[in-house]
């Protein structure tokens, strides 16, 4: 693996992570959570539940004001944290008692607007300091990413961009090259959230992308339970899971109901992923 993801220690540990999926001929887990909800510790623990649960990479969900990908779940999910105050001091507490309780992976997602007021080289400094193991970033176009590139390289930190349905094989090729630690295949155009199926526009994605990169390439939006997980696990090399884990926390009657339901739900999707493989 090429580029930051050859690096830095927490980085070379999400690469590694990836490889071992694939060495036991399965798909990678990766759970989505946003930090500072349903409150900063609550967060913290959610996000240690899931990788406890059967998870073995989580994305912690940096709150924004405007997120354009996110559906109604995350959106919920995300002022509940911005109005309880939430700051990227906590999101990268999150990341770092995350890694320091498990030991596995850690990434954030965000938009590239926090970063740019935050700093470049403040934020990807203090993220690797946290133990984190990269970001991704979803709006952040890649003929503009040079100087996130710079830094993150600097810090050894992988940076993750996302491909869609809708993106062309040149463009692909464009994005994948410019990438390290794996690619987030959008599973379909739209939002994120669950659905009744993921489409097949997933497979036919990781196929066109696969073709382009010789990272693991891991399929996001609308994946909500066990069958889907083993679904998509049958062709991608990463499931990733979202607005699932974000509902379960939204539903709960309480903070520690919602912590158990997200270990509860992890199991039962690292479940899936096992079934692809003995399936298969």
């Amino acid at each position: 693996m090429s580029g930051a993801a050859s690096m830095g220690g927490t980085s070379r540990l999400l690469g590694d992570t990836l490889a071992k999926a694939k060495a036991e001929n399965r798909a990678a887990l990766i759970a989505y959570l946003p930090a500072g909800f349903p409150t900063v510790d609550g967060g913290i623990e959610a996000v240690k539940a899931a990788l406890d649960g059967g998870a073995d990479v989580v994305e912690v969900g940096l709150p924004h004001s405007d997120p354009v990908l996110d559906g109604p779940v995350i959106q919920t999910a995300d002022d509940i944290a911005l109005r309880g105050g939430v700051k990227i001091a906590d999101v990268m507490r999150t990341v770092r008692e995350a890694f320091e309780a498990t030991g596995k992976p850690v990434l954030v997602m965000t938009y590239w607007n926090p970063i740019d007021r935050y700093g470049v080289e403040r934020f990807t400094a203090e993220l690797a300091e946290a133990g984190g193991a990269g970001c991704i970033l979803p709006d952040l176009p890649v003929q503009e990413s040079a100087l996130w590139r710079e830094h993150a390289d600097k810090h050894g930190l992988a940076t993750v961009f996302v491909v869609a349905p809708s993106s062309r094989d040149e463009r692909l090729a464009t994005i994948t090259s410019a990438g390290s630690g794996f690619v987030y295949a959008a599973s379909l155009m739209g939002v994120t959230g669950t659905r009744a199926s993921v489409g097949e526009q997933a497979s036919d994605l990781v196929r066109r992308t696969r073709a382009t990169t010789d990272l693991p390439v891991c399929v996001g939006l609308g994946v909500s339970n066990a069958e889907q997980a083993a679904e998509v696990a049958s062709f991608a090399d990463g499931v990733i899971v979202g607005s699932a884990f974000v509902k379960r926390l939204l539903d709960a009657d309480d903070q520690a109901a919602g912590v158990a339901a997200v270990r509860e739900l992890a199991g039962e999707l690292a479940r899936g992923v096992q079934r692809a493989h003995r399936g298969s």
